[in-house]
């Protein structure tokens, strides 16, 4: 970070040696454990304070009942791959997304060989990952899919059928009951994953801890301000109770936002210019889940379909096998819905809040040019329960209501940002802010969010940090070493992560 020199960090004067720490992390999700993580390994003599506003970390975006339990790799979601205008099949996205994917299992690896991670307390299960459509149209797409992506080596263990019997083998409860004329086909990639991303959030948050930062549970970050020195003077109120009413401050060398749909409001609060013209569309939604074990052992998979015609991205119907602390449970969705809050337990006003003259044009702009969206989401609130029901029984036809409950998601908040023609766009993914002088960062936007995190959080470090990243690559390269290089081009990428009940290993290849 520019000015965040080894004489300006250890040499300061005693006046501020109590009351002002070198990091500081605003949430207590997976980002901001996944750049403490890091930060120690590398500086080990820094202070981090880490401030969670709720009484546990990982009780938004990262808990893995909202949203964040899929090892995004590309190898199922149609979304990355989208159909050029000549009918070839674009897959530079979804070879990026795997390659970050890669990247941040090296990561885990890394730390659970070094023993900083509880392997014993499994949060990465080997779950196939399958693609599943209906339909000759959507079928022949898929096999033009299929041979696009097995040229490269991330993909390489990708299989495709349209035969009926093959895809019950790999999944019953997809064909069972489905009619025999419906042409139908799938891809599997039996090397995919499912993560506990709640669990592995504890378990880094433990090893910061344990590694001698500070966690201040139901903290909440109120203003942010940059003062002449450089620093940054947090206010944080205690919100417990019977706390003190009257918050104190923090100052900090460095701040990063981690605060999922909370990140947008801090950083407008903080008032770096980088942030201007930046909005956020926040969307809810439900999910159906069952822990029936009859049903559980009958799917083993994340099955994830086509998004009906002009349906948004996030609409993409998945059926999934989800392992939350040990328990194996099917989960189908989403069904979206509308809520003005940016967090799960968020305000009411967090929307209309988020509205400045800076972006009010690019706001505006994106919800314009975004009315399919604004239709579905009207579409999915006024749905009668069986309308959605139907939408499970698409994929698993012999699907009862009585074995299934409604689950409330978490919060999505969709990234909107100028555009010099459209005037705002709204963006289906996630995008690192930080200030010009690198004191401050945030990460704004969701999926596939929780599965980059590492290369995101890399990225945090090269912008804010560019004196320093290079004494850092090297040991960057030991803890991720497809840092820089193509994983299948690396020599010593070893062994990498896949789930076992003991820890995590696995040899590379597409997703192994």
């Amino acid at each position: 970070m520019r000015g965040f020199t080894s004489h300006s960090l250890f040499r300061m004067s005693k006046s501020h040696a109590e009351e002002t720490v070198d990091v500081a992390l605003v949430g207590g999700g997976i980002m901001s454990s996944t750049l403490g993580a890091m930060i120690t390994l590398l500086e080990p003599t820094w202070t981090v304070r880490i401030y969670e506003r709720l009484d546990e970390v990982a009780q938004e975006s990262s808990n893995p009942w909202n949203n964040a339990g899929t090892g995004h790799a590309a190898l199922c979601e149609l979304n990355y791959t989208p159909e050029r205008a000549d009918g070839s099949i674009d897959t530079s996205k979804a070879v990026t997304i795997n390659e970050q994917f890669e990247a941040s299992r090296e990561f885990w690896h890394h730390l659970t060989s070094a023993g900083h991670l509880d392997g014993a307390q499994t949060f990465l299960s080997r779950t196939p990952h399958m693609t599943l459509v209906r339909g000759a149209e959507n079928v022949d797409y898929l096999r033009r899919r299929h041979a696009a992506l097995v040229q490269h080596p991330l993909f390489s263990d990708l299989v495709y059928s349209d035969d009926p019997a093959t895809i019950r083998g790999w999944a019953p409860l997809l064909v069972e009951g489905r009619d025999p004329a419906e042409p139908i086909a799938a891809t599997r990639a039996e090397s995919g994953t499912d993560v506990d991303f709640g669990s592995l959030t504890r378990q880094l948050t433990e090893f910061l801890t344990a590694s001698g930062a500070q966690l201040h549970l139901q903290h909440e970050v109120k203003s942010l301000k940059k003062r002449a020195d450089g620093t940054w003077r947090l206010k944080v109120k205690d919100v417990s109770w019977n706390a003190d009413p009257r918050p104190t401050t923090v100052n900090a060398r460095f701040v990063f936002v981690g605060a999922g749909g909370g990140a947008l409001p801090l950083l407008q609060k903080a008032g770096i210019p980088e942030i201007k013209g930046y909005g956020g569309f926040p969307i809810s939604g439900e999910f159906l889940r069952t822990s029936d074990p009859e049903i559980v052992a009958q799917h083993q998979a994340k099955v994830y379909g086509k998004a009906d015609v002009g349906s948004p991205p996030m609409s993409v119907p998945h059926l999934d096998t989800r392992v939350v602390d040990g328990k194996s449970y099917l989960m189908f969705g989403p069904y979206a819905g509308f809520s003005p809050k940016y967090l799960k337990k968020g305000k009411l006003t967090d929307l209309v809040s988020s509205v400045r003259p800076g972006n009010i044009g690019s706001m505006l702009g994106a919800g314009l040019k975004n009315i399919p969206l604004t239709q579905y989401l009207v579409s999915q609130l006024v749905a009668r329960p069986e309308t959605k029901f139907s939408a499970l029984q698409a994929f698993y036809p012999e699907a009862k209501p009585y074995h299934w409950e409604t689950i409330t998601a978490g919060q999505r908040v969709q990234v909107i940002k100028k555009d010099p023609v459209k005037g705002g766009v709204l963006e289906f993914g996630t995008e690192v802010i930080s200030a010009a002088d690198g004191s401050i960062a945030g990460l704004l936007g969701a999926s596939p969010g929780a599965s980059t995190a590492v290369s995101a959080m890399v990225d945090v470090l090269q912008r804010c940090f560019p004196e320093r990243f290079e004494t850092w690559r090297a040991p960057l390269a030991t803890m991720v070493p497809s840092l820089g290089l193509a994983p299948w081009e690396h020599e010593e990428l070893g062994q990498l992560s896949s789930a076992g009940p003991d820890g995590i290993s696995g040899e590379v290849g597409a997703n192994a």
